[in-house]
């Protein structure tokens, strides 16, 4: 168990899901619509790297405008 490569591939490991959870925030977050989030999410739980490289190639750009309302431009 204290093999230096086994700590390697779990340090990856965590640093690759952490990747994950915030580029499938960052896609929640996004003007796409419902079908193509899930789409994406799926692509990048699945097919971790692939997924990722993918996404950071032809996924959704750009995130919904926000809501206007007179109080936030006091």
């Amino acid at each position: 168990m204290s093999d230096p490569t086994w700590y390697f591939w779990l340090a990856v490991v965590v640093i690759l899901a952490f990747i994950d959870l915030v580029v499938i925030l960052n896609l929640s977050r996004s003007s796409a619509g419902h079908s193509a989030k899930l789409a994406w999410s799926l692509a990048i739980v699945l097919l971790p790297v692939i997924g990722l490289i993918a996404w950071g190639f032809a996924g959704p750009r750009g995130m919904p405008n926000p809501p206007s309302s007179p109080e936030q431009s006091k």
